[in-house]
């Protein structure tokens, strides 16, 4: 009688830390992230110098994803009820946008017109391409055997991981005081709790691909 509680709190466990990630990453659309700037400003193009474009405004677009994300965990939390086929289609033209984006910010990266080192234009593409990559060939396999819900957030994870990576590398060595550079700080903290929900997500799909009874189905 007493243990079926704590497991019921344990199932709900991923849902909180997920939330409390959101809501951080929630933080980051607000504070600088390097010279200044906010993810929000990037959007406006109030950038220092008045230098604002559409690259800004594509790499500062995905850290809004933050709040759908908050939507998704706090319904895995307070309700059983799956999503409705247009919150669905909604998540999913949100999230595959967001992508295309991030494709397109990368495009400079591909093509040597960045002006970054080459170990930064490697790892971009490498993370970026590789994220969207991975998870793409997970939801193909199962796709039919995750809850829409799941799909979403997935699907979210995706995008964000793909551009805030891609943010990271290129703004690593932005000089400022911490105050200055708090979005690229926090950021850095959320990634990694992301990062290994995505890689539990790969570890899965591959573990029940190769499992008997996921054989048959």
């Amino acid at each position: 009688m007493i243990i079926e509680p704590r497991y019921g709190r344990m199932r709900h466990l991923p849902s909180v830390v997920g939330l409390a990630v959101s809501l951080a990453a929630v933080v980051v659309v607000f504070v600088p992230f390097a010279f200044d700037t906010s993810p929000l400003d990037a959007v406006m193009l109030t950038v220092p110098g008045n230098q604002g474009n559409w690259w800004h405004a594509l790499v500062g677009a995905p850290f809004f994803l933050a709040f759908p994300m908050i939507w998704l965990r706090l319904r895995s939390l307070v309700s059983g009820q799956p999503l409705t086929p247009a919150s669905y289609r909604i998540i999913s033209v949100v999230a595959g946008l967001s992508i295309c984006g991030t494709i397109a910010v990368e495009a400079p990266f591909l093509l040597h017109l960045a002006g970054t080192s080459e170990w930064q234009r490697v790892v971009i593409l490498a993370l970026g391409f590789g994220i969207i990559m991975a998870t793409g060939a997970t939801l193909y396999w199962r796709r039919g055997r995750m809850t829409p819900d799941r799909v979403g957030i997935i699907a979210l994870i995706t995008a964000y991981l793909a551009n805030a990576a891609l943010c990271l590398v290129v703004y690593s060595d932005a000089t400022g005081t911490l105050k200055s550079r708090s979005g690229w700080v926090i950021t850095m903290t959320i990634v990694w709790p992301m990062a290994l929900e995505l890689i539990g997500t790969y570890i899965d799909n591959f573990r029940k691909r190769g499992s008997p009874a996921f054989a048959e189905q």
